[in-house]
């Protein structure tokens, strides 16, 4: 059977329009297609392949996994999962976790959690929740209406209710919002999908007294910034900001799926038998799997080895900048970075995407003007020195061709 890109069209739901390229194999950043066509990949699966394709821990992880047991039922615990959740409450501010299978359902159960929190000690009327727009924090309904953008949340009826959004950054909009009846606050750390957008200290610092005061949860949604992606294990370490529940997927498991919530036995204690589950959650597979993905990335050498890398896209995009000057800033933390586009060229990331592909790169958008960049946490610094040569090559073709 002959698999070409026109299958799609003809047996998968048209919510997506992937290119042309159907790729074969993987190896650390390097993807060839069915042509045999070489890329180097600067996207990691949009910051999941944290440790690049086929990295020989995960792989000997699957292996040996895969020949003792992949599936148990909640009814049950497993060892893989019980070492995995032991080395996250070790190494982060949390002492209890829940493993679900991505980022949204990780997302959804800490909102849930947030909202039994509020109704237990405090009764119906706490059950506001905030959140920042251009946030993205899954597509389920619960997690998509609180994620900041219409454009995935409208069109599917009533949205579930009381959730209110300001800007990211806006510390006078956040503090007119937070009220008593506020039971939570859902941010990313870095803003990704809305654009690679840091938060300054004054803003972090502010949202984490505003919720202590109010007596509302701060959730901080590390899915894309969690797992080395900014040079720390997760990036509240870096923020002097410790949140009250932590979301996990993308890295944690270096490209098998797996999402984590974590947080403190005072607040885990609200979930209590039946209200709450996952039938693949904490599956053996998985956490073998990200256990291995987190012992590899949670070293000093991995996650120095982020902030080395980081500085070699810093100065690469300033070189190819200053030769074409497309970008007005390049921003981020750690290897999740964005090349924010000029005037000239707004609305038109894609079309550097596009050129990337074609010039052997792989590489991201965070909306119509920024070009992001999340790559493997390991990638070899050659790789970025040729990948980059590949982007300089495919801005060129943008600029070229106005």
């Amino acid at each position: 059977m002959q698999i070409t890109r026109d299958l799609f069209n003809d047996v998968m739901v048209p919510n997506y329009n992937p290119s042309e390229v159907i790729p074969v194999r993987a190896k650390g950043s390097r993807v060839w297609d069915q042509n045999d066509n070489e890329f180097i990949d600067f996207a990691g699966g949009i910051a999941v392949n944290c440790l690049g394709h086929c990295h020989p821990a995960l792989v000997k992880a699957l292996k040996d996994q895969g020949e003792k047991i992949w599936h148990l039922s909640n009814v049950m615990t497993n060892e893989p999962a019980l070492r995995l959740a032991q080395k996250m409450v070790e190494a982060t501010f949390a002492e209890k976790v829940y493993f679900a299978n991505s980022g949204a359902e990780a997302n959804e159960a800490a909102l849930k959690l947030a909202r039994r929190v509020a109704l237990d000690n405090h009764g119906p009327e706490k059950s506001q929740i905030i959140a920042f727009n251009k946030g993205f924090h899954g597509r389920t309904f619960f997690t998509v209406t609180v994620g900041g953008q219409a454009a995935y949340s409208d069109g599917f009826g009533p949205k579930p209710g009381d959730i209110v959004h300001c800007d990211y950054n806006d510390i006078d909009a956040f503090a007119a919002l937070i009220n008593d009846n506020t039971c939570a606050v859902m941010m990313e750390p870095l803003q990704g999908e809305g654009g690679i957008i840091s938060p300054s200290d004054e803003f972090v610092k502010a949202v984490r007294k505003l919720c202590t005061d109010h007596n509302a949860l701060l959730i901080f949604d590390e899915v894309q910034t969690g797992v080395g992606r900014t040079g720390a294990l997760y990036a509240y370490e870096d923020l002097a900001v410790v949140p009250d529940i932590l979301t996990t997927a993308k890295a944690l498991g270096g490209g098998f799926p797996i999402g984590a919530m974590i947080t403190r036995s005072d607040i885990a204690a609200h979930l209590k038998i039946g209200t709450h589950g996952s039938t693949y959650g904490g599956n053996p597979l998985a956490c073998a799997v990200a256990e291995a993905a987190f012992d590899t990335v949670n070293t000093a050498q991995v996650l120095n080895g982020v902030k080395q890398r980081e500085q070699l896209f810093r100065d690469g995009l300033a070189a190819i900048n200053e030769k074409h000057n497309v970008f007005s800033e390049v921003r981020g933390k750690g290897l999740l970075i964005g090349a924010v586009l000029n005037e000239q060229y707004q609305g038109r990331a894609r079309d550097f995407l596009i050129a990337s592909l074609n010039n052997g790169l792989m590489n991201l958008v965070a909306g119509a003007n920024v070009i992001r960049f999340t790559p493997s946490l390991v990638i070899p610094l050659e790789d970025i020195t040729q990948g980059l040569a590949r982007f300089e090559k495919a801005v060129g073709d943008v600029v070229n061709a106005k």
